[in-house]
């Protein structure tokens, strides 16, 4: 998890905003108790929360800002949410198997960026991984705290995986080679932020901050001319304790973790993530990714994937793409801190300007 810690020392508290430290989804944001320097709103979108914080300027501040952003994000929900079956990524998946299928541009990016995740993590990031994360039941049906039988995870296995999606560019298409089902919730929130960053630089902004589930597009600096602050949650199930706070510019960030959703059984714990290419949930010590990369749709997506692949994976792909990366190990009754070269710069000072 990741909060955005820019805020003023709080006055006295009140109800509402002010009244709270953290939002719904941990995102602290400055004003409370004092003049407002910047503007913020929050709303709900594909399923979870989003959170928007904009520092104006000069720039004259459209009445409907609040509709737009909406908009941007609403599209991108209509588009490739699962839970309706007339959106585009539903009809997607029941088109003829090895039929083009016309998509959006904004949908073909979103599975173009999907595709490159799969490849440079060798299949860790799979959006088809689905039918096994309903196996274990993490899905959206209430599990049972049933381990599969190996043969059923295998039978599932043998018909998944990205590879059998063709995509053409010109014009913008996709084929289905096997009957599989996509999910791009992993990398939809992300592209989401994008999205809504777009509407608002459209809109003459340069200093903003916007959060959806989690995953966030930060321009600029905040009300106080500094990077955003950004702070790293100690991955710990009984509370939400602050590991480091950095300070980023002009990025998107994601974090991916496993340490809330997880069920036991014969005193095995058995995590959420499943590792697509075992059909299993993952058994390593990784406890939290935070991944910064330019844009928060390829963030989400990585975290993902380096959250399957596990440390020394994790950061070998890192290194060798030069993927700013941070990584909390369950080391004893805490955690170990590990970074990729690139992530080195944002360990500094949080209030300083990041190279």
């Amino acid at each position: 998890m990741i909060l955005v810690a820019d805020r003023r020392p709080p006055a006295a508290t009140g109800t509402g905003l002010c009244a709270s430290f953290l939002f719904a989804l941990a995102v602290l944001l400055a004003g409370c108790g004092g003049e407002q320097a910047a503007l913020v709103f929050s709303g709900q979108t594909m399923g979870t929360s989003y959170h928007i914080k904009v520092v104006p300027g000069e720039v004259p501040v459209p009445g409907d800002i609040e509709a737009g952003v909406f908009a941007a994000l609403d599209a991108v929900d209509r588009a490739m949410t699962t839970y309706d079956d007339q959106s585009e990524l539903m009809r997607l998946n029941r088109a003829p198997l090895g039929e083009a299928f016309p998509v959006s541009a904004p949908l073909f990016e979103v599975l173009a960026i999907a595709h490159r995740v799969y490849r440079d993590s060798a299949g860790a990031f799979d959006p088809t991984v689905g039918p096994l994360v309903d196996l274990w039941g993490f899905g959206p049906a209430p599990g049972d705290d049933r381990v599969p039988s190996d043969g059923a995870i295998d039978a599932l296995r043998a018909n998944l995986g990205y590879d059998a999606l063709g995509l053409d560019a010109e014009p913008p298409r996709a084929t289905r080679r096997r009957d599989i089902r996509l999910d791009l919730s992993a990398v939809a929130k992300g592209y989401g932020a994008d999205r809504a960053a777009a509407y608002l630089r459209g809109l003459g902004f340069d200093d903003f901050m916007v959060e959806v589930g989690g995953e966030m597009a930060l321009a600029g600096h905040n009300a106080e001319g500094k990077p955003w602050q950004v702070a790293v949650e100690t991955p710990t199930s009984d509370g939400r304790g602050i590991q480091r706070i950095i300070g980023v510019s002009d990025a998107g960030l994601a974090t991916s973790g496993d340490y809330r959703n997880y069920f036991e059984r014969d005193g095995v714990r058995f995590s959420h993530t499943i590792d697509p290419r075992s059909g299993r949930p993952i058994r390593h010590g990784l406890a939290s990714v935070t991944v910064i990369m330019p844009t928060a749709a390829e963030a989400d997506a990585l975290a993902t994937a380096f959250m399957v692949m596990g440390e020394d994976e994790a950061l070998r792909l890192a290194e060798a793409r030069d993927i700013p990366l941070f990584l909390l190990v369950k080391e004893g009754d805490g955690f170990a801190e590990r970074w990729s070269r690139a992530f080195a710069p944002y360990l500094g000072a949080a209030g300083e300007e990041q190279p």
